[in-house]
């Protein structure tokens, strides 16, 4: 190794009200010391899930061949430089997502069972109940390693109270995380109050008042710690110090990013302020997120994320991408190619942002490889075809080599295979073992 002096996968940059985290460097020993255990040599295994609504045009998402031997068909083609670091799963059923017995409501269902693999009470009252989410379990059986045991991200915030789906409360459409089976985790939407939540101080007056400086001054949260930095650098080798400058430099661009962002919003004769920190463009906003889930995952202040980027039933509009038409009005296709054609445009948007998020964790380098080997990332929906409303043959990705994971190919498992069948799997490979879970009947095979 370098001079670099040993330091603590703890240690962080403190100024008022700031704490900012490190990234993984060579002077974080015994954590890359040869003579330690190969469990301690390694990086933490990360987890995340990422949802979207209304299914997809399942004819342009499947691909024909079976195998490592496959092309990524038109919806997945911006996929194609970590096509090595993925794999397509076909066959997964979310049954609990089904009417079975409780009518309309395929969208609250189907997001509201997507992590936990339960059946959701049919009540748009207080007296919700669906069952914990795969990702707060993980958290709470490895969530006390981090800062932060779970992220919760979003870009539509929702409601959790009031009718949103045919008799189902607005809770189970735009919420994925369960902490409880009657409590869902929040998703927060705002970019900048995720950037304060990730490099806040430890106590709420100076966390306060650096915010109030930093906006008075036009100063920066490294503004806060370029002392503390400045005196760090001494003490590391060459390879460390270019490590931190250049994650500095991305904490600082992506700090300005969200500066930028929050213009006035004009209805009709009015002008209303924006929330500062939410971006008018939906890709940027998406990306943002995507930048900070990341970077979270890089100091290691979380190693479990959840992050929606749209609520089911969402109609959200495309013009940027030219579809001015609604998601959810879209998804209900009828064969018409015309439709069909506009949501390749959006799934296939959508699976653009996928590709970003890849492209910015395999560019962080960690230990023997990237951030991405690292993790697992589930991306998905809790709908197959939107115009069927089915839940059997979903649209499932899953992306990085955390726990081992064997990439590179499109698997086909068995009519009414269980998607939490899945989730088993993955809870094995971040140390949280379980027999079952939800409506799992053991775990996949092959991954």
């Amino acid at each position: 190794m370098s001079k670099s002096t040993r330091l603590s996968r703890r240690t962080v940059l403190k100024g008022l009200g700031t704490a900012i985290a490190l990234p993984w460097l060579e002077a974080m020993a015994p954590a890359l010391s040869i003579a330690a255990p190969a469990a301690v040599r390694k990086p933490p295994t990360r987890m995340a899930f990422i949802y979207i609504p209304n299914g997809v045009n399942l004819d342009q998402w499947v691909p024909d061949k079976l195998g490592s031997d496959f092309d990524l068909p038109a919806v997945l083609q911006p996929l194609a430089p970590f096509k090595k670091d993925l794999l397509v799963l076909n066959g997964l059923t979310l049954n609990t997502a089904r009417p079975n017995g409780d009518g309309p409501g395929d969208h609250a269902r189907a997001m509201s069972a997507f992590l936990t693999g339960r059946q959701a009470r049919k009540t748009s009252g207080a007296d919700i109940r669906i069952g914990i989410s795969v990702d707060q379990l993980a958290a709470e059986k490895v969530g006390s390693k981090t800062r932060f045991p779970s992220l919760e991200l979003g870009i539509e915030r929702g409601l959790n109270a009031g009718n949103c789906d045919s008799g189902y409360s607005c809770a189970y459409s735009a919420n994925l995380s369960w902490r409880t089976e009657s409590m869902p985790m929040a998703k927060e939407v705002n970019p900048r109050l995720v950037f304060e939540r990730l490099f806040a101080g430890e106590t709420k007056d100076e966390v306060k008042a650096s915010r109030e400086k930093r906006d008075r001054y036009k100063l920066s949260v490294l503004d806060f710690v370029m002392e503390d930095a400045g005196q760090l650098k001494t003490r590391l080798g060459a390879n460390d110090q270019r490590k931190l400058d250049e994650y500095l430099s991305a904490v600082r661009e992506l700090e300005t990013r969200i500066a930028r962002t929050g213009p006035p919003v004009e209805i009709g004769n009015a002008k209303l302020e924006r929330p500062v920190g939410i971006p008018i463009d939906y890709q940027e906003h998406i990306r943002l997120m995507g930048d900070m889930l990341t970077l979270a995952f890089q100091v290691d202040l979380t190693r479990i994320a959840t992050f929606v980027f749209a609520n089911d039933g969402s109609n959200r509009s495309y013009k940027s991408i030219g579809v001015p038409d609604g998601h959810h009005d879209l998804s209900h296709h009828g064969g018409n190619p015309e439709k069909l054609a506009k949501l390749v445009q959006i799934n296939r948007f959508h699976i653009g942002q996928l590709a970003y998020l890849l492209e910015r964790m395999k560019a962080v380098k960690e230990a023997d490889g990237t951030l991405l080997d690292h993790v697992m990332l589930v991306y998905g929906s809790g709908i197959g075809d939107g115009n069927r409303h089915n839940h059997d043959d979903l649209p499932i990705l899953l992306a990085g080599h955390g726990g081992m994971i064997k990439t590179g190919r499109h698997l086909r498992y068995p009519a009414e295979t269980p998607l939490t069948n899945l989730y088993v799997a993955l809870l094995d490979r971040m140390g949280v073992h379980v027999d079952s879970f939800g409506d799992s009947k053991g775990r996949l095979e092959d991954v």
